[in-house]
């Protein structure tokens, strides 16, 4: 994968969100059609993306490398809520306000952001690895995040881990364990649903950005501390740590991709649901969406060059 290629598929992206932008401004998408198609991405077009880069991708994987992508994905979550705990201390952030951040280092946006960047930039061997993330993360966010964000007082439920999207990755690495080969309709009709992710995702994403006031959080330097740490040196470690254990090209590419993600959505909607405060949440999402499309570009640059591929 030469730098080239990168650098277009990322140009790509860019263009997609400046076309959402558009768009906000010209009214052609408001809030409550952004609403709507939210609601479409994330539990029709974005499960249907993972499914289909398994049924007509280039994906010959063994069951010895996926049970690996499993164990590597449960140890990063394990990481990252470690990390979580640490990384608002080391930032200084006040203690009523660390579950925030702690939330923000876990909970990255893996689905909405990553699955349509790594089906652009990343062979397709390494969906594998982006399923298992948005798997960990569906798993643990009802579980962990929300005892975390209501400081114990919100009980888990495992069921709403069971999204659409959790159920679509589960199925997808059974049809990859079992190599299911479904009839051509429903491989097509999958596909075909799944390929409007990539536009809708990156237009919405645009929407968003367009109606969020960003000049406050670019001004917190705690934010631009958390994109230091969490969105730069944790892939680079990553990347050197990956490749010491002994881990492909694909692989590290696949987890550090995942590593370079900004913020979620997710913790900014339960926040909301429980009457918390979102400043912080929704000036995080904002800045690390922006600054991400430069860091993610120049991050998988360097790491492509370095591996070679």
């Amino acid at each position: 994968m030469s730098v080239w290629i990168v650098m277009q598929q990322m140009g790509m992206i860019v263009i997609l969100v400046a076309i959402g932008v558009y768009l906000y401004k010209k009214d052609v998408v408001d809030n409550n059609v952004s609403k709507h198609l939210s609601v479409i991405v994330m539990d029709i077009c974005n499960p249907a993306l993972i499914l289909a880069s398994i049924l007509t991708g280039d994906i010959d994987v063994s069951h010895q490398v996926l049970l690996e992508a499993v164990v590597l994905g449960a140890v990063y979550y394990a990481s990252l809520m470690g990390l979580g705990f640490l990384l608002p201390m080391i930032l200084g952030v006040n203690k009523d306000k660390r579950r925030f951040y702690n939330l923000m280092v876990v909970y990255t946006n893996v689905g909405f952001i990553g699955i349509p960047v790594a089906k652009a930039i990343l062979p397709d061997r390494a969906i594998i690895y982006v399923i298992v993330c948005n798997v960990m993360y569906s798993l643990l966010f009802y579980t962990h995040g929300i005892t975390v964000l209501s400081n114990g007082r919100e009980k888990m439920n495992v069921k709403k881990a069971m999204s659409p999207g959790t159920i679509m990755a589960l199925l997808s690495l059974i049809v990859c364990w079992f190599n299911i080969n479904p009839p051509l309709i429903v491989t097509n009709t999958v596909s075909y649903i799944g390929n409007a992710t990539v536009f809708l995702s990156m237009t919405l994403l645009g929407v968003s950005i367009a109606r969020s006031g960003v000049k406050k959080g670019f001004k917190d330097l705690r934010i631009w501390g958390y994109i230091a740490l969490r969105m730069v040196l944790l892939p680079v470690a990553m990347f050197f740590i990956l490749r010491a254990i002994g881990c492909d090209e694909v692989t590290v590419l696949g987890f550090c991709l995942m590593a370079t993600m900004p913020v979620g959505n997710l913790p900014l909607i339960q926040s909301e649901k429980i009457g918390e405060d979102t400043e912080i949440l929704s000036g995080a999402i904002t800045v690390t969406t922006i600054v991400s499309m430069v860091t993610i570009t120049v991050l998988m640059i360097l790491f492509t060059q370095t591996l070679g591929v």
